[in-house]
């Protein structure tokens, strides 16, 4: 299973999870679609930042599978 940390495995159009900044502490996630891939390294230890189509933006922790 790709994880978010690997800036390779996510596509702009992915389905994810992300954690935003203020739901860290309680680890929300928020689901939704890639619309633009925000971190510029390769790799990042708490996930790549990203921003959601609704606007929303967050650390992806996991990437959706589809069956």
């Amino acid at each position: 299973m790709p994880d978010g940390k690997n800036r390779n495995n996510i596509k702009i159009g992915d389905e994810v999870e992300i954690v935003q900044k203020q739901d860290q502490r309680r680890g929300d996630l928020t689901n939704g679609f890639v619309k633009k891939i925000l971190t510029k390294s390769s790799f990042h230890p708490h996930g790549i930042k990203v921003m959601l189509e609704t606007g929303e933006v967050g650390r992806v922790k996991e990437i959706i599978e589809e069956e």
